[in-house]
């Protein structure tokens, strides 16, 4: 089922050395992401934190606003990132990584917490995606991006969260922003994961009216906006398969799917080279902020 894997050990053991070297003098037993979040550049973005978008206490979100915008004229590209957890559990402030990997390249970084199982089920957690992009579009001026210009990004369950918001017009059409998105980046994400095995998931999911209204594969389309769909070759958690399927029959309908398959890495590997630690070693960065630059190049149609 879609959660996350054991850290590899030799990467945790690379992350500590960092960490040392940094003087963050973590503990041996904190996790790897408390790890990177420890030792996460601060100094080329300003934050602002705990922004209500919504009255639930899980209707959060930090954005990360850079000092140096890519945007040449007019305001930055929006990236709007979910994380992953298995639609059960999770913390934005776990991945400020992603919001300091987003702005270094000049983008505004929005990202939100969400509500999770036990407390809601299928579809909740992508009307509350959906309630938080119509935040970003809504406020994007005011932290010099440009609401022309939103892309969402996730990871694992966020990208199932990210895809479906891309794919499905009805929960951004219900949350009043129809049509707003310029391209959707998923690392990792489950697109295509029938049949559920997982007690918990086969609940979580059961209020769908259809299990088919689940799979984002089911939502793909020649007028979607253009997906980069990036997975690692040793994922056994959330399998490559779904994102070579999604690509393919994005493309077999005459949409835009760009495939990235990064040979070795596994299910948290392809998230965690955002961090900068682990940056110099991947090409990730590069790849994500070159699909959002090319997306949020020419003017919205």
């Amino acid at each position: 089922m879609p959660t996350f894997r054991p850290f590899d050990p030799r990467r945790r053991r690379a992350l500590r050395a960092a960490a040392n070297a940094a003087g963050a003098g973590l503990l041996s037993a904190c996790s790897p992401a408390t790890l990177v979040q420890a030792i996460t550049p601060t100094g080329h973005f300003t934050l602002e934190d705990d922004v209500a978008y919504g009255d639930d206490p899980r209707q959060r979100l930090d954005v990360y606003i850079p000092r140096a915008p890519s945007a040449p004229t007019g305001g930055a590209p929006v990236v709007v990132f979910f994380y992953g957890g298995s639609w059960q559990r999770g913390n934005r402030k776990l991945y400020a990584f992603v919001g300091e990997a987003l702005s270094r390249v000049g983008f505004v970084a929005v990202l939100p917490d969400y509500r999770v199982w036990p407390q809601v089920a299928f579809p909740v957690f992508v009307e509350d995606g959906a309630r938080a992009v119509a935040w970003a579009v809504a406020q994007a001026a005011r932290f010099s991006g440009d609401a022309r210009k939103v892309v969402v990004a996730g990871h694992s369950a966020g990208g199932h969260i990210a895809a479906l918001l891309a794919l499905d017009d009805h929960y951004l059409g219900a949350a009043g922003t129809p049509g707003v998105l310029r391209g959707m980046a998923g690392l990792a994400g489950a697109y295509d994961f029938l049949p559920l095995t997982d007690p918990t998931l086969q609940a979580l999911f059961a209020t769908a009216r259809s299990i088919d209204l689940t799979q984002p594969i089911n939502f793909a389309h020649r007028s979607a906006p253009p997906l980069w769909l990036a997975h690692g070759t040793s994922d056994r958690v959330v399998l490559p398969r779904n994102s070579t399927h999604l690509a393919e029959r994005t493309r077999a309908l005459g949409g835009r799917a760009e495939l990235a398959l990064y040979e070795g890495y596994g299910h948290f590997d392809i998230v965690a080279r955002l961090a900068a630690p682990l940056r110099p070693s991947s090409t990730l960065q590069q790849d994500l902020a070159g699909f959002v630059r090319s997306v949020t190049s020419t003017p919205q149609a």
